[in-house]
């Protein structure tokens, strides 16, 4: 098969090619890491989806996948669904073989000596690791403007921000540089991200997927996920990362067995879906509510119930969020110190351990890590801690009390992903709050702890894609990917093909040109 129509399958096809011997896992990833030197380049010039390449090891474990499969018999049987077909993971997700920078300068070069539970589980099912993703530094931002080593750009559109903090991740799934990737969402940075560049991304139900080894930016609030092209590729990752971890606290006793089969199933008639008002209209851009309104006139005559919903906490919800994590940035990223973790630096021979710890995290943090850790210690600080972090907190019970009282009535939620398409390169750089504000629809899920799928909803202003977002109660996650794949299918078949196939041939020469 040629390597460039092998690498624009989808993960389900990848597998089910690899099973049927069509092609090689080392072929399939030697043509990934061949796409990957031919667009990807540096900040300067390309996409810039990765930070670290992991070759050598990710055709190894093709390798083997290759000679597991030729052999036959019990071992062959063994074998994951999807074993062999790669995968990338997000830089602030620890693994033993590669660095792990969070995008950091204070953890350049940092070798973790331990895989996180995800990579783990990763590693078992024999997917070939591709390489580590750039991100917003410690998951802090949302356009992959914030990486110490440079921005990620957009495949879309080379011009403008892929979205964060998970920039790297969704770019290199949407210019086919992996069809799989594992991405951390705090209040949107893999749901954001997917809706700026027409993938899938999913924040699974708080305590579903181990937070072991994602190096934590606000701990009640982080999340692994997967992002794909499509909804049955998502849900199929999500199956293998998720499950009861005993080196998790947080994490949940409970089975994640039918989240695949949820996905591809296409009869959505009869399914209560409830259209948030709070996160439409007013805010959002006309052309993303034009299709969204269009996605609700297809579930409609698909058969499900589609009925307005009020949640009068939500508007409180993007508030309460920014005192709740920059509080919680503030005693994560106490230990980067250049004591305890982090690379040190020393002012002058003779320096004070607080002479250089200042000097470390003003010389190892960048603006974006400043500027929360300050804001989040003021917010606790004596005297303030009640009537700030404390008031948050309160909100954030009131979210949650709204989506409990939604779900008596509604399987699912749903609402645009983003209130505009991806925004310039520089633009949000120069304006935080309005950086902030773009995570009005996807922070809500955050608070409550629910699961959230973002799919690709069509086209809107300048030629880009938005997502469309369906959210359900806590540990529900099979209900949200089956409206989710009903959904894409209904998307589908009015477009004639899925909207990750319809730039793809922009995206090379853009980015060709560029390096050119």
């Amino acid at each position: 098969m040629n390597p460039d129509h092998m690498i624009r399958l989808t993960a389900l096809q990848m597998a089910e090619e690899l099973n049927k011997t069509t092609f090689t896992s080392v072929e399939l990833t030697k043509a990934h890491f061949d796409h990957i030197r031919q667009i990807d380049g540096t900040a300067q010039a390309g996409i810039h989806a990765y930070l670290h390449l992991n070759e050598d090891d990710a055709l190894a474990v093709a390798a083997e996948v290759d000679r597991l499969r030729a052999a036959g018999g019990a071992d062959a049987a063994a074998l994951h669904p999807l074993a062999g077909v790669p995968i990338a993971i997000k830089d602030n997700i620890v693994t033993s073989q590669q660095p792990t920078t969070a995008a950091s300068k204070i953890l350049e070069g940092w070798m973790s000596p331990y895989d996180a539970t995800v990579v783990q589980k990763v590693r078992d099912a024999k997917l070939p690791v591709l390489g580590k993703t750039n991100m917003d530094e410690f998951a802090m931002g949302s356009t992959t403007e914030y990486s110490a080593y440079g921005v990620t750009r957009n495949p879309w559109d080379l011009e403008r921000a892929p979205g964060g903090s998970g920039g790297g991740s969704a770019s290199a799934v949407g210019a086919y540089m992996a069809p799989l990737a594992l991405g951390s969402d705090t209040g949107g940075s893999i749901r954001q991200p997917a809706s700026f560049t027409g993938t899938v991304g999913t924040k699974p139900t708080y305590g579903s997927v181990s937070r072991y080894g994602l190096i934590a930016m606000a701990s009640s609030l982080d999340q692994i996920g997967p992002v794909a092209r499509t909804t049955a590729d998502a849900a199929a990752l999500h199956e293998l990362i998720a499950g009861h971890d005993p080196k998790d606290s947080t994490s949940l006793i409970t089975e994640w067995n039918d989240l695949a089969s949820a996905a591809q199933t296409r009869d959505l008639t009869g399914v209560r879906i409830g259209v948030l008002e709070e996160l439409q209209g007013s805010g959002f851009s006309e052309q993303i509510q034009q299709r969204f309104d269009e996605a609700l006139q297809l579930l409609r005559d698909a058969g499900a119930d589609v009925v307005a919903i009020d949640c009068p906490n939500m508007s409180y919800a993007l508030p309460a969020y920014y005192l709740i994590v920059p509080s919680e940035v503030s005693s994560n990223m106490a230990r980067f110190d250049g004591i305890r973790f982090g690379n040190r630096v020393v002012p002058e021979a003779d320096s004070t351990v607080k002479e250089v710890m200042a000097a470390t995290r003003a010389a190892g943090f960048g603006d974006e890590v400043k500027r929360r850790i300050i804001l989040g210690t003021y917010a606790l600080s004596a005297g303030y801690v009640e009537e700030y972090y404390g008031s948050a907190q309160r909100i954030r019970t009131l979210v949650q009390q709204d989506f409990a009282r939604a779900f008596e009535n509604v399987d699912v939620l749903i609402s645009p992903t983003t209130p505009t398409v991806a925004v310039p390169l520089g633009e949000q750089v120069s304006d935080p709050a309005s950086m902030y504000a773009n995570d009005v629809a996807t922070i809500p899920a955050n608070l409550a702890g629910i699961p959230a799928v973002s799919i690709p909803g069509g086209m809107a202003e300048h030629d880009m894609p938005m997502g469309i977002q369906i959210q359900a109660p806590a540990t529900r996650d099979a209900v949200a990917y089956r409206v989710a794949g009903g959904l894409e299918a209904l998307l589908e078949d009015k477009w004639g093909r899925p909207l990750y196939q319809q730039a793809p041939e922009a995206t090379t020469a853009a980015t060709a040109g560029r390096q050119d």
